[in-house]
């Protein structure tokens, strides 16, 4: 039997989102004059509202913007390094980081699934001692980093997709495995209900509603 147990990041693992901090973090150490595109950031962000650009093509958009449609791969290595240690220091919930002990002291491998870009989620979760990572990526070539997501986004249904395409390449039959998976928003609810035991962390109004209905425990966490 497999004992597995899969956080979400975003707001789960961390206080508040990632992306918009990793770029805040990352311009002014990799292309500072970028800087001036941000209000063009804002626009995106205004289209993505009203719904006129998918959540995956904004995320493609806003890092274009930000760093290039070509980025070295060695100078981000760097930089996400630095946001993580940051992001470990400054946005991580005590508790989140003391479940995911808890959860390998009790002998269960544990891994993040979360729509974050991959490339920085992959720093945090090395800080945290978690080897597995299910995240968006990137499309690299040549030692470059194109924002182009590879595949999907990992995000709602994708997400579940995301997790059943590792348990695959892990070898994992989902028979023989008991899966727990932590969240803190309704948009991770098919990874919810693919899950043996479901965790609602610091959820918003929809999720606690949910997680009510479903009868998934309810964790809030400082």
């Amino acid at each position: 039997m497999t004992l597995l147990s899969i956080f979400d990041m975003d707001k789960t693992i961390t206080r508040a989102a990632t992306f918009g901090p990793f770029l805040i973090y990352a311009v002014p150490r990799y292309a500072p004059w970028r800087i001036v595109l941000t209000p063009l950031v804002l626009i995106t962000t205004l289209g993505f509202v009203l719904r006129l650009v998918s959540r995956s093509r904004l995320k493609e958009i806003n890092l274009s913007l930000m760093l290039g449609t070509r980025i070295d791969a060695a100078k981000l290595d760097k930089i996400s390094a630095g946001f993580a240690g940051q992001t470990l220091s400054r946005n991580c919930l005590a508790g989140a980081l003391a479940r995911v002990e808890a959860e390998r002291a009790a002998g269960r491998r544990v891994a993040l699934a979360t729509a974050s870009y991959a490339f920085y989620v992959r720093q945090i979760a090395a800080l945290i001692g978690v080897e597995d990572v299910i995240a968006t990526r990137t499309t690299d070539t040549d030692g470059a980093i194109s924002p182009k997501i590879r595949g999907e986004n990992c995000y709602g249904a994708a997400k579940l997709r995301m997790v059943q395409d590792w348990l695959a390449g892990q070898k994992i039959d989902r028979a023989s495995a008991h899966i727990r998976f932590f969240s803190d928003h309704v948009s991770d609810a098919p990874c919810l209900d693919f899950a043996d035991e479901g965790f609602a962390t610091n959820a918003h109004a929809p999720l606690r509603a949910l997680a009510a209905r479903k009868g998934w425990q309810i964790l809030d966490w400082v």
